[in-house]
């Protein structure tokens, strides 16, 4: 690596590099249970030189072999999409700029934290609606890279349904726009006498040829972040190609992004909260419909596990939140308290409804609370421009949000392992799925928190292990092989958010078949024919190699 680090300043690379072994340390480790130590870390200034880098890596990959990069800005990925045993390329140093803003777009730097974004679109009435449970940790680049969703996907769709264009750094070390094409404009690509032109020409014969069973592949569920996004790149029917939509979700696997514009939505002014202490989860048949048919903004929950570990670090929520709103939490807390000594609910439902005017808002959640007032409904109105400490029902949303944040790091003897973490079914299945879900974390004797987007069937299932325990250590595999296998039988996706990085790429096969597997290795070697970007994630991910770096110590 030395030789490396000397060619690349020498190429003239401004930004950081750095090779300590306690920086090394710090980037070898994301949000999952996954440890890979990189080589390098370089915090690129700017295009030119992740340009440089780029091209750089691909000169030198045939004399080192074992050379690749990964994008990283939070490094909050919980599939370990983030680690490397090369270099990593950290985009949250200087790539934080927020360039333009208005009432319906946006454009940003992929290192742009979701918190300081969302406050500068709220400046113009929007909102870009596709941030994680995380909101207060991830980058918006980080949101596209892994094609994020979360509390307001029911309504809005993902990350894909937002980005409109892109900066990618190809594999050739050039930087080009990427935007959906008509014919002419993708005629016009394919003619190209450079990288590019492969690139489209090479991708539109792939999607074309197999373009039944692409189409055919798309997981019947409302959200999926596995596999590559081939389903959506080109349509016969409006003659439309859009590279941007294998770009988002892809984990850094065929370039690097360093550039997004966001369509954005107008922030909706008011909002009110309808809560569900459901002590049984059997009545899920009859509430999910009635729920869905209210169409609502937002359907979350989160279950007993979840509860219970507010109550037991309810201290920390100081430090998260600072004095005046630990305050309020506390205080908004009794009334449900006292309805709690009644008995613990084994899951808590979160029905959110917005609208332009309070009295709509509040017609819509007193039709659904007298609908579901047998399953003991309770609803609280906040206005949305209010300061979010006002509203009632913010101690269930910090609950909802923060509790992967708690896991990891009050629990001390143990470790989140987030292998069954981010699994879809359809909402229809979710009775009979879920108790057979509970059964299998009770079978492997697995302590889990399970929350989650109920109006997508989406939930994060989140067992803590001593993982540096053999016993437990040789439980994931059989564990994840039930869940997974009981996931697929209900219609579902393996990843409705979280993507498939080490953890679930080895999966793909058996979720697609074969035959897919390829079509998606083949889109990996089109656009990126070397393999030195985030090797061993997705379409080519091994479960040898992923367990063999599990973490067995923190």
């Amino acid at each position: 690596m030395d030789s490396f680090i000397s060619a690349l300043k020498q190429a003239h690379f401004t930004g950081e590099i750095d090779n300590s072994p306690a920086t090394l340390n710090v980037y070898s480790h994301d949000a999952s249970m996954f440890e890979l130590r990189p080589q390098l870390v370089v915090m690129p200034r700017d295009d030119r030189d992740v340009q440089t880098l780029v091209k750089l890596v691909g000169d030198k990959k045939h004399d080192i072999p074992g050379l690749s990069v990964t994008a990283r800005s939070a490094g909050t990925c919980m599939s370990g999409g983030a680690i490397n045993d090369s270099i990593i390329v950290d985009f949250s140093k200087h790539f934080t700029e927020i360039e333009k803003i208005s009432t319906t777009s946006a454009q940003a730097q992929p290192g742009v934290f979701y918190r300081d974004f969302e406050p500068a679109t709220l400046k113009h009435g929007a909102l870009m609606p596709t941030y994680p449970a995380s909101r207060d940790l991830a980058t918006i680049g980080g949101m596209v890279n892994n094609n994020s969703g979360g509390e307001k996907s029911l309504e809005f769709g993902k990350t894909e349904d937002f980005v409109t264009q892109l900066d990618f750094v190809f594999a050739d070390g050039v930087k080009r726009t990427v935007k959906p094409l008509n014919k002419l404009e993708l005629r016009d690509k394919m003619h190209q006498k450079d990288f590019e032109g492969k690139v489209y020409a090479g991708l539109f014969e792939l999607v074309d040829t197999h373009y039944d069973a692409i189409k055919a592949a798309k997981p019947h569920v409302s959200k999926n972040s596995t596999g590559y996004n081939l389903w959506d790149v080109w349509d016969r029917e409006t003659g439309i190609f859009d590279l941007t939509k294998l770009i988002v979700g892809a984990q850094g696997t065929l370039g690097f992004v360093t550039d997004i514009h966001f369509r954005l939505v107008p922030a909706r002014q008011h909002s009110g909260l309808l809560v569900l202490f459901m002590k049984n989860i059997d009545d899920l048949g009859e509430v999910i419909p009635e729920v869905l048919k209210a169409k609502p903004a937002t359907f979350e929950s989160f279950d007993d596990a979840t509860l219970r570990l507010s109550i037991r670090f309810m201290p920390s929520f100081l430090k998260l939140l600072g004095w005046k709103r630990f305050l309020h939490l506390l205080i908004t807390l009794i009334p449900d308290g006292l309805q709690l000594l009644r008995g613990m609910p084994k899951l808590i439902l979160m029905i959110e409804f917005n609208g332009d005017s309070e009295e709509a808002v509040r017609q819509k959640v007193h039709e659904l609370h007298k609908t579901l007032n047998k399953h003991r409904a309770r609803y609280e109105i906040n206005g949305f421009e209010e300061d979010p400490s006002e509203g009632k029902s913010e101690k269930f949303w910090i609950m909802r949000r923060y509790s992967f944040q708690l896991l990891r790091s009050k629990v001390k003897d143990k470790h989140t392992a987030p292998f069954i973490d981010d699994l879809v079914v359809p909402p229809a299945n979710l009775t009979a799925f879920l108790p057979k879900l509970r059964k299998i974390i009770k079978k492997y004797h697995l302590f889990a928190t399970i929350a989650g987007h109920m109006g997508d069937g989406n939930f994060h299932v989140i067992p803590l292990m001593k993982l540096e325990n053999p016993s437990e250590r040789k439980t994931i595999l059989p564990a994840m092989k039930e869940v997974n296998h009981l996931v697929l039988k209900y219609g579902g996706s393996l990843s409705g958010e979280h993507n498939d990085g080490l953890i679930r790429g080895p999966w793909l096969e058996t979720m697609y078949g074969k035959p897919m597997l390829h079509v998606f290795q083949k889109a990996k070697s089109i656009m990126d024919p070397q393999g030195i970007f985030n090797p061993h994630k997705k379409a080519n991910a091994d479960w040898d190699y992923s367990f063999s770096h599990i973490r067995d110590h923190f």
